[in-house]
């Protein structure tokens, strides 16, 4: 019986279980479209403002905040799910604020200690870590319900949509405002990074629009109205192509709508 008789007799095949390997990679090919589109920390729950509109200034300090609340989000999402059976749940919010406000405190440490340069630009903004609301987020809505491997899954791969945001939004405006690329990457990299800074063009006043937090608020803004183009120029696409498909088999329809009432 081929596929038409199958359709036109409501005998369809029945869809075989998929395997643990299967069940895991579909997991996490989820997660990571819920990280890095679907459900973009900055672009569609548009969490964690604080450092997106005020650090993202140049690319070098978007990638060090970036990078440390990845971190904090990776390492949260982890204690989290290790402790969620333990946990009573009258009083996870406040033991969630205490394990991220420790992961915080050592971040901040190694970037004293380590990138001290990048840690004075940043400032304030790392220890505001604690209250982005991104990383108590996953942590109550995910990490507290899932078991440790998908739960640091989840935090890296929001962690990674986060940064990416940040960095597309730390570029443009450095490129915008001061005409320069990977400007200060020493602070964070080391000596050696002084050569990857990239002149794109000589700049004798900077344009302090996309330097100061209203750059940061129309950029953004153009980033998430970018993705809901892109959003919506794939529905038509794939309304255009089922609209197509339900025409080459308009002989078959009929039945298909019977076996679907049966």
């Amino acid at each position: 019986m081929n596929q038409m008789e199958q359709i036109e007799t409501g005998t369809a095949p029945i869809a075989e279980p998929l395997t643990e390997q299967e069940q895991r990679k579909s997991e996490f090919r989820e997660l990571m479209s819920q990280g890095l589109w679907k459900n973009n920390p900055s672009l569609v729950q548009v969490l964690g403002l604080c450092p997106t509109l005020a650090v993202s200034s140049t690319f070098t300090n978007a990638l060090g905040l970036g990078l440390a609340t990845m971190a904090v989000l990776v390492c949260s999402n982890l204690a989290v799910s290790l402790v969620r059976n333990w946990v009573p749940k009258d009083i996870r919010i406040p033991v969630y604020v205490m394990i991220i406000a420790s992961l915080v405190t050592s971040v901040q440490l190694l970037m004293n200690a380590y990138t001290y340069g990048l840690y004075q630009a940043l400032g304030i903004f790392i220890a505001l870590i604690v209250t982005n609301c991104v990383i108590i987020g996953r942590a109550e809505a995910y990490a507290s319900k899932n078991p440790p491997l998908l739960a640091v899954i989840d935090g890296f791969m929001m962690g990674l949509g986060f940064t990416l945001v940040l960095l597309l939004l730390g570029a443009m405006r450095e490129i915008i405002g001061m005409g320069t690329l990977f400007d200060g990457a020493e602070l964070l990299l080391g000596e050696w990074a002084k050569s990857l800074r990239i002149e794109l063009f000589h700049a004798d006043a900077s344009l302090l629009l996309a330097i100061l937090p209203p750059g940061g608020f129309i950029g953004l803004g153009l980033l998430i109205a970018g993705k809901n183009a892109i959003n919506d120029w794939r529905d038509r696409k794939q309304a255009a192509i089922l609209v197509h498909s339900n025409g080459a088999h308009s002989n078959v329809a009929p039945a298909r709508v019977r076996a679907t009432e049966l």
